[in-house]
């Protein structure tokens, strides 16, 4: 036991994954850390109900941040480690991926622009939420994932969030200073990314090139797929958010997004874990299809457990932890929280398969599910705000988090048993 211990430790270590987890682990924990700072000090300053609103903005942002990404963000983590080596493949891959996103944040704000002519709920704090899309743009993230160099990544991030913490301390000091708070998040973030992005350019010594336009239409359409697998997922988790002040629940959506930020940082982890084994997975795969398979299967439960001990701690001190972040104690908040603490379980169970279906290109598969879940979301969102019932309401993305990953496992399964 001992000797296979050390072995597989030997093992992580040649293949970076240890490295690339400490460092993903990194990010995300100034991420976590900023989320949970600024909990307590934007509700003490403009309460739980303006935090529902701002989350409201938010989630609006990162919605449009899913469209705006076009699955760049995954796709490109793949082609930046196929071609780290290769400086003209690289290049490509490095400003179709710029163009295309900057494409579409164009028709976002030309969308935004129209849409003052209509009644959109709470349409001023979605302007000042744009930075946060405009930081998608210039966002390198999957370039340093790919390339396996977050060190720096890390540490701009990291002071980022402090510079973030910072000024929203200074200026956030009632509720009517609501939406600077996604204003300041957004722009720190925007000059970050864009400086390194600059500097990963320059660090690779990449040529400018200009894509064409035969070359955007096919990575647009290879990336559709996995748009509106994002588009789905982001929904999974939004589309409640979105309905509850339009159906008459505005006193939940405070209580709700606080649990739903909580748990976005579980999320969050399992994202890190996935990106930080993304890179040799691909190796993997390259390598053999039947040792993925077993890597897949192996890590898979791995991971749930891990996810379930985390789960179970959470639900026994929901009530202090509302406490702690909100400097309030709420009954809603506290069943919500215990109610979804069993998602980031279901989610670490699917992780791996859908991995397995980007490495294994089964965009047409990733995009069938997508497209089941977006309705299938649509309708418990809609049967659970009909009955009224908070309890059922606050399980809706526990209910939508099973029926995907009940879905991935049929595909998943299902094409090995064709093998």
């Amino acid at each position: 036991m001992k000797h296979r211990i050390k072995k597989a430790l030997n093992q992580l270590r040649t293949t970076r994954i240890l490295s690339n987890f400490f460092n993903l682990s990194g990010i995300q924990f100034s991420n976590i850390l900023l989320a949970v700072l600024i909990i307590p000090i934007v509700t003490r300053a403009i309460g739980i109900d303006g935090f529902g609103i701002m989350m409201y903005a938010s989630r609006f942002s990162w919605f449009v941040v899913a469209i705006v990404n076009y699955g760049t963000g995954q796709s490109a983590v793949r082609d930046v480690a196929f071609h780290i080596h290769d400086k003209q493949n690289l290049a490509r891959v490095f400003y179709e991926t710029l163009f295309l996103r900057t494409i579409m944040f164009a028709l976002f704000l030309a969308l935004m622009f129209a849409l003052q002519w209509f009644n959109i709920l709470y349409y001023t704090y979605l302007l000042l939420a744009i930075p946060i899309v405009l930081a998608e743009v210039f966002n390198p993230l999957c370039f340093f994932i790919g390339a396996e160099r977050l060190k720096l990544f890390n540490l701009c991030n990291l002071l980022s969030n402090v510079v973030a913490i910072i000024t929203i301390i200074l200026c956030i000091k009632s509720n009517k200073d609501t939406g600077l708070v996604n204003f300041i998040l957004g722009m720190a973030n925007t000059l970050t990314y864009l400086g390194l992005l600059i500097y990963f350019g320059r660090l690779f010594k990449l040529p400018f090139y200009v894509p064409t336009k035969a070359e955007l239409v096919t990575t647009g359409k290879h990336n559709f797929s996995l748009t509106v697998n994002n588009l789905s997922v982001n929904l999974q988790q939004s589309i409640i958010i979105f309905a509850l002040p339009r159906w008459g629940y505005t006193a939940l959506l405070g209580p709700y997004t606080l649990a739903d930020r909580i748990i976005g940082q579980c999320r969050n982890l399992l994202i890190t874990i996935s990106n930080a084994i993304y890179p040799n997975a691909a190796h993997i795969y390259k390598s053999s299809t039947e040792i993925w398979d077993s890597y897949r299967r192996k890590n898979k439960f791995l991971l749930a457990a891990l996810f379930l001990a985390g789960a179970i701690l959470l639900f026994i001190i929901a009530d202090p932890v509302v406490y702690l972040l909100s400097k309030k104690h709420n009954d809603t908040a506290v069943m919500v929280l215990r109610i979804m603490a069993a998602v980031p379980v279901l989610s670490a169970l699917n992780v791996l398969n859908v991995m397995d279906q980007l490495l294994k290109n089964n965009t047409a598969y990733i995009f069938r599910i997508a497209v089941i879940l977006f309705i299938v979301a649509i309708a418990i969102c809609a049967g659970l705000l009909a009955s009224g019932n908070t309890l059922l309401i606050a399980s809706f993305t526990l209910l939508v988090e099973t029926a995907a990953w009940l879905m991935y496992e049929f595909v998943v399964n299902k094409k090995l048993m064709q093998k």
